[in-house]
C-alpha cells in the first residue's frame, strides 16, 4: 500500500551554516565592533542563543539570521522565537529554539483535515510524524497538495515515500 510520512524537520547542517555566517557578518560590521553582540548554536537542543546589549541589537542579529536562513533555503517558520531577557548589566539573551518533530496539537489537525478531505487515503499518528497511506498514488500527490496549501503555519516535508 502506498505511504508516506510528513515530518517537520529543519537542516541542521544549512542552520549551522547560517549561523556560523552570522557570526562572520557581526564580526565585520561596523556597527557591531566593540559590543556584545554575539551568536551561538546548540546542535543537541536545537536552539539557537542570540546576545546583545540592547533589544535594537538582538533585532538586528536576528535579521542578519532570518536573512542568511532564507538564502540556505530554511524556512523561518521553523523559528520559534523566545522573549528577550536581561542578564546582568546592560546585556540581553534571547533563545530560539528550532522546531523539530509534528507536535501532538498539529499532528491532530492534519489527521482531521485529511479526515475531511474525503479523499481516500487515512491519516495515523506515529510519534513526531503523521504517516498517510492511500490505494493510489494519486490521492497520496493530491493529500500533500492539500496540506501544503491549508497548514501555512509549519513548513512540512514529505519523505519515504513507498511505492
Amino acid at each position: 500500500m502506498p505511504s508516506f510520512d510528513t515530518v517537520l524537520d529543519p537542516n541542521l547542517v544549512e542552520v549551522r551554516n547560517a549561523v556560523d555566517q552570522t557570526t562572520k557578518e557581526i564580526g565585520t560590521r561596523f556597527d557591531f565592533k566593540g559590543t556584545s553582540a554575539a551568536i551561538e548554536f546548540k546542535e543537541k537542543e536545537k536552539e539557537i542563543t542570540i546576545l546583545g546589549d540592547s533589544d535594537f541589537q538582538l533585532d538586528q542579529v536576528r535579521d542578519i539570521l532570518n536573512n542568511k536562513l532564507t538564502k540556505r533555503q530554511v524556512d523561518i517558520r521553523f523559528l520559534d522565537i523566545g522573549k528577550a531577557e536581561k542578564i546582568g548589566g546592560d546585556k540581553v539573551k534571547q533563545v530560539i529554539k528550532l522546531k523539530a518533530g509534528i507536535e501532538a496539537e498539529l499532528a491532530k489537525k492534519i489527521t482531521k483535515l485529511i479526515k475531511d478531505s474525503k479523499l481516500k487515503v487515512t491519516a495515523s499518528i506515529q510519534g513526531d510524524t503523521v504517516r498517510v497511506q492511500g490505494a493510489k498514488r494519486d490521492d497520496l500527490q493530491a493529500a500533500m497538495a492539500l496540506m501544503k496549501k491549508d497548514l501555512t503555519e509549519a513548513p512540512l516535508t514529505f519523505n519515504n515515500f513507498r511505492d
